[in-house]
């Protein structure tokens, strides 16, 4: 069965006994990673006990296809049921899952995690149609996720972010939900916090985390890679973007996360103009922002302002809009498509005149 939506958090609670297998799949590693973590602790509440809990990897059931269902066929010695946690699945070992599913398992709850997966997929396909079995996608957090993140993350440490500061930090995380967790923590030990444990003294009320905080502390990580990608193709550097989307692939980062970087900051140097054809200066425009434009890229902004006009920005976002559609497309070249993309922005930069 597909599992989407609003149903993913109470299937994450209790996927019920009568599931034996579950896929998690989708571009953001962290996410499903986190997923199958919750999945399991369904089951076992150590999930470094040896005797209940097993991790596999792809390559291991290809070798050796039968190790799965006997893994699925013993009994704990321990009492319970077991977890077999199976990392790196592809297409290329869905009859191993087949066979999982029509024998069913003794007391085990199998737990798959893959990367991306189309829908033509023989693997996604299998655990979508089974009654025996669930899919669920995982995709990179949008704002309203991401917003959920940071609130739930930062109040185990009894913080709680400004809007201010909720506003950038949902501009620079949210490529994968493990690295937005652990900036996240980061953040709250920068900022002072003390980690909710059960039996602990009791906290007062909530500390803020200011804007301050926050760029002292994630600025110059998270979302800079993206940041640089983001600027170069506003900048019309073409040298540069090669470079950073050649260091950002090589990373894992996929080419929709990048994507959406460069709307982010399309729109935003769209509302910038938009305040400047209102009568601002660039300056007063760039000011008015929020959050306020990372030190370290206010003057490629300004030169921004300058060099773009209204409705070529508007052609811009339509490139990269189009070229995210084109990458959730099954078969499409995603970094090659997004590369091309990001090539035609940056020559629409250099080509507009310059604004006084």
């Amino acid at each position: 069965m597909k599992i989407s939506g609003a149903g993913i958090q109470s299937f994450l609670r209790n996927p019920g006994a009568d599931t034996a297998a579950i896929l998690l799949f989708g571009p953001d590693r962290g996410l499903v990673r986190e997923r199958a973590r919750d999945l399991a602790k369904t089951a076992v509440d150590d999930l470094s006990d040896p005797f209940r809990v097993v991790e596999v990897t792809g390559l291991d059931l290809k070798s050796d296809p039968p190790r799965l269902l006997d893994e699925a066929a013993q009994l704990s010695m321990t009492g319970g049921r077991r977890v077999i946690m199976v990392d790196g699945a592809t297409d290329g070992i869905s009859s191993i899952f087949v066979d999982l599913l029509k024998a069913g398992t003794a007391d085990a709850l199998v737990i798959v995690e893959a990367g991306i997966l189309g829908p033509a997929s023989s693997l996604r396909i299998l655990f979508e149609k089974s009654p025996k079995a669930a899919a669920i996608g995982c995709y990179e957090d949008d704002g309203t996720a991401l917003r959920s993140v940071i609130v739930e993350t930062l109040s185990r440490y009894g913080l709680r972010a400004d809007t201010d500061a909720t506003s950038f930090l949902i501009e620079n995380l949210g490529g994968d939900r493990l690295i937005s967790r652990c900036e996240l923590e980061k953040l709250a030990l920068y900022a002072g916090g003390i980690l909710d444990e059960p039996g602990g003294p009791k906290k007062g009320p909530p500390k803020t985390v200011t804007l301050e905080d926050a760029m002292a502390c994630i600025g110059d990580n998270a979302g800079m890679s993206l940041d640089l990608i983001a600027f170069a193709a506003a900048n019309g550097d073409s040298a540069g973007l090669d470079r950073c989307l050649e260091r950002a692939f090589n990373e894992g980062t996929s080419p929709i996360a990048v994507l959406r970087a460069v709307v982010r900051h399309l729109e935003r140097l769209h509302l910038a103009l938009a305040m400047v054809d209102n009568g601002d200066s660039v300056e007063r425009a760039l000011s008015k922002l929020k959050p306020p434009v990372f030190y370290k890229f206010k003057s490629d902004f300004l030169s921004q302002m300058r060099r773009w006009q209204t409705d070529r920005l508007v052609m811009a976002l339509d490139l990269a809009l189009d070229a995210e559609i084109d990458c959730k497309t099954t078969g499409f070249p995603a970094a090659a498509g997004c590369h091309r993309a990001l090539m035609r922005i940056a020559q629409a930069a250099r080509s507009g005149k310059t604004r006084r």
